[in-house]
Parts: structure tokens; C-alpha cells; sequence
């Protein structure tokens, strides 16, 4: 049972958004080309060849979609500025309509009574920086620190909170390992580098910040979950570690100070990313929060294929979400208390949390969508949990706010509380959103409980 009481009154109940999944606009007022332009625009890449060119039409609807949210009881919203609006070609010249349209969007966010947290980076790199070497490119630290700096001059005086990036495991990994996202490159090597440089132009961007004002709030979102062996075997073991260290403690080791995990680099030592004097002190500059970003857990078997020698099991659960990613709540709570325990951030926010499944949106209106609604109750649950063993999360953004772009998946899975019909732009709030909004509405003393 959900018990409203046990969240902290300063709680930030919100949702989430990226601007390349929502924002549309891809060729207009002077923004740039962005990686995922072009990923998406490269056959193959994407379901049914989907772009983000014209996505929810947020650039132009963002009055209606503040005023909607607000309407159902948010206190706060997590959104994400796009690089190429602001600096078309990564650096050097500003795009003074970009900047435009995050400096109306952010009076709007906060007109409607809503507090804005501001992701720097969520994916969408200036395509001129990617044709320079991108994210592998050394250099790009340094342009994203001329970007932050363009941003927090502008923004600074009222945004408060700041997220530095958004999944570097994601950016790096799936980008340049995998290479089903932007810019599609299939190295690991390059893949490791590239989680350093992001790590690094964090650690950059936090000082950036703190030097325009030390009462900001800064903090940086990682995708987590637990890695669970498929069996007791000593090899399973293993290769459950060298994942867990894979996904998550290559990136939690070093912000907290305790460098990158040896169970992954004694493993894999001819990827280890180049790192020079003085990066690991500029990545483990202390920040004021965590942004915890949780979909699922993943089950390990030792393998001989590949650099890490561990393979994925199916998970035994007997609920997937439309993405095929199963349900499994208590792996949030693991994930909390872990961090709190072997990190102590001093707060932890649930910056996304969500999921897909196949919404149909009836003549009248209507999104009847109980597994979703389901899927965040028990997952607040999770973080009611944690929270009353201690551990300090002062927020929960349920993503998505609206259906979206979503990646390589295109148009096809849906998020969001909001159902967005696209070839009318028109919005729905599907069952889900409104039992999230009268939970927020409860949480908040706006109704009666």
C-alpha cells in the first residue's frame, strides 16, 4: 500500500522529457544538425525510417503542454536543452533564436508554478563536433564547457538544478559499442573513451556551475540496475560482477572518488580508456544529488563471446512491458539502497522511470492503460520503501511525459501519461496519468486523501 506520508514535504513529484524526442522544430529558427538527424535519417536505423523532425511539435506547442501539466499537479519537470539549437555548430557562434526559445520555455515552466531541472546533454550532439571526432575527440570536453557556460549565463538566473548528462552508459555504449543509437559505431574501445570524455566533461561542467553559483544544485543521471547471476556458479558469479561493473560501477566508481573498477579493466585492460593527470580528480567533483534513471534488472551467464565474457538470460518474471523488459520493482529498491550504502549521495532523484506498453486510444478519448498504472504504483512503492530505511530521494519524474521520439524504436512504443495522437497533435492523459496526477495532487495537500 502506498503510503503518501512517508515522502519528505519538499518531494519534487514531476515527469520527464528529452528535446529531441519532443521538441520537433529540426529545421527551423537556426538549429543545427544533431548525430540522431543524421543516425535517423540513415536507412536501417530506425523503425519505419521515424525521425525527431517534427516529434510532438513541442517548439510550438510548449504553452499548452506547461499549462496541461501543470493542470494535472506537477511541482517540477525534468527537461533537456538541445546543443545544436543553442551552438548550431557545437561552439563558436550562439543561435540567439535558440537561446530564444529556452529562455520563453523556462519563464513558461515557472509561470505555471513548475520547478525546472535541466539536463545539459541527452544525447543529441551537434553533428560538426561528431565529424571532428565526437564524444572519442578529447576536445569536445572542452566544447561542451563553452556550451554549458553559453547555457548557465542565460539560464542561471533562474534555473536551480542542473543535470550534467543524461545515461552516459547509453551515449557510450550504445552509441559506440553497439551502435544501434547515434552515431552508430560499433567499438568498444571507443566506447570506453568515450564514457571517459563524458565523465570528464561532467566533472567540467559541475565546477562551470558551481563558479556561476555555488547554491545551484548539480548532479549527473545514470541508467542502473542490478546485474543478477543465473546461477551460484562460480563463472555466472563472475560475470554478473564484470557486468554490474560494466553498466553501473564504471560510472559510480569514479564520481565518488574510487576510480574505474579493476574487475573491468583487469579484464578487458587493452580497452581501458586513456586518461591523463587530473581527470579523475575533475570527474569525482563533488555533487549535490544522483539522478537515478531504472527500467530493469538484468540476469548474467558466463560466456566466451565478446570482450566481457557474460551473456543475458531471460528473466524468470511473468510481466514484460512492450519493450520485452520485465517488471521487476524490487530491483529500484536495490538499486536505492545499494547507492545509499556504497555512495551516500547526499539526495537521490528518480529522474526517469516509466513504461511501454500497447496503448489504444478509444473513440471517446480514452487511454486505458492499468498496467501502466500498476507499473508506477509498485515502483513508488519501491521508493517509499527506501526512503523509510533512510535513504534520501527527494524526487520522482515518471517518464514520459507524452509519447515520443523513442530512439531507434521510433514511434512505436509509448511512454507516456499523455497518449499523443500524431497526425493530429492532439493530447490525450491516458488512466495512468490521471491516477499519477491524483497521487501527486494527494502528495501535495491539493486534494483530500
Amino acid at each position: 500500500m502506498l503510503d503518501l506520508n512517508v515522502f519528505p514535504s519538499t518531494f519534487k513529484w514531476g515527469t520527464a522529457t528529452a528535446a529531441y524526442q519532443i521538441e520537433g522544430a529540426a529545421h527551423e529558427d537556426g538549429r543545427g544538425i544533431s548525430i540522431w538527424d543524421v543516425f535517423a535519417y540513415t536507412p536501417g536505423n530506425v523503425k519505419r525510417g521515424d525521425s525527431g523532425d517534427v516529434a510532438c511539435d513541442h517548439y510550438h506547442r510548449y504553452p499548452e503542454d506547461l499549462k496541461l501539466m501543470r493542470e494535472l499537479g506537477m511541482n517540477s519537470y525534468r527537461l533537456s536543452l538541445a546543443w545544436p539549437r543553442i551552438l548550431p555548430r557545437g561552439r563558436g557562434e550562439v543561435n540567439l533564436k535558440g537561446l530564444d526559445f529556452y529562455d520563453r520555455l523556462i519563464d513558461e515552466v515557472l509561470k505555471n508554478g513548475i520547478d525546472p531541472f535541466v539536463t545539459l546533454y541527452h544525447w543529441d550532439l551537434p553533428q560538426a563536433l561528431q565529424q571532428l571526432g565526437g564524444w572519442a575527440n578529447r576536445d569536445t570536453v572542452s566544447a561542451f564547457e563553452e556550451y554549458t557556460s553559453v547555457v548557465v549565463g542565460l539560464l542561471g538566473d533562474r534555473v536551480k538544478n542542473w543535470i550534467t548528462h543524461n545515461e552516459p552508459w547509453c551515449a557510450a555504449f550504445l552509441g559506440h559499442g553497439a551502435g544501434v543509437h547515434a552515431p552508430g559505431l560499433k567499438d568498444v574501445g571507443v566506447s570506453m573513451q568515450v564514457a571517459h570524455h563524458l565523465l570528464l566533461s561532467h566533472g567540467k561542467a559541475v565546477q562551470i556551475i558551481k563558479n556561476h553559483n555555488p547554491e545551484h544544485k548539480v548532479g549527473i543521471t545514470l541508467i542502473l540496475g542490478p546485474s543478477h547471476a543465473a546461477s551460484d556458479s562460480p563463472e555466472d558469479q563472475a560475470a554478473a560482477a564484470r557486468h554490474d561493473a560494466f553498466l553501473n560501477t564504471i560510472y559510480l566508481d569514479p564520481l565518488y572518488g574510487k576510480g574505474y573498477p579493476k574487475v573491468l579493466f583487469d579484464h578487458i585492460p587493452d580497452l581501458a580508456p586513456t586518461v591523463q593527470d587530473g581527470d579523475m580528480e575533475t570527474i569525482a567533483t563533488p555533487t549535490d544529488f544522483l539522478g537515478v534513471n531504472y527500467y530493469q534488472r538484468s540476469i548474467l551467464k558466463h560466456s566466451e563471446e565478446g570482450p566481457f565474457n557474460f551473456e543475458g538470460v531471460r528473466p524468470p518474471g511473468p510481466e514484460f512491458t512492450f519493450f520485452d523488459w520485465e517488471v521487476y520493482p524490487q530491483g529500484l529498491h536495490e538499486v536505492l539502497t545499494r547507492v545509499h550504502q556504497d555512495y551516500a549521495p547526499k539526495e537521490i532523484f528518480i529522474t526517469e522511470n516509466g513504461a511501454t506498453f500497447e496503448d489504444t486510444l478509444t473513440e471517446d478519448g480514452q487511454v486505458h492503460d492499468e498496467q501502466r498504472r500498476f507499473y508506477i504504483e509498485r515502483h513508488l512503492k519501491a521508493v517509499q520503501d527506501a526512503i523509510q530505511e533512510g535513504v534520501p530521494v527527494q524526487g520522482y519524474f515518471a517518464w514520459s511525459f507524452l509519447d515520443n521520439f523513442e530512439w531507434a524504436e521510433g514511434y512505436e512504443k509509448r511512454f507516456g501519461l499523455v497518449y499523443v495522437d500524431y497526425p493530429t497533435q492532439n493530447r490525450y492523459v491516458k488512466d495512468s496519468g490521471k491516477w499519477y496526477s491524483q497521487t501527486v495532487k494527494k502528495a501535495l495537500g491539493l486534494v483530500e486523501v
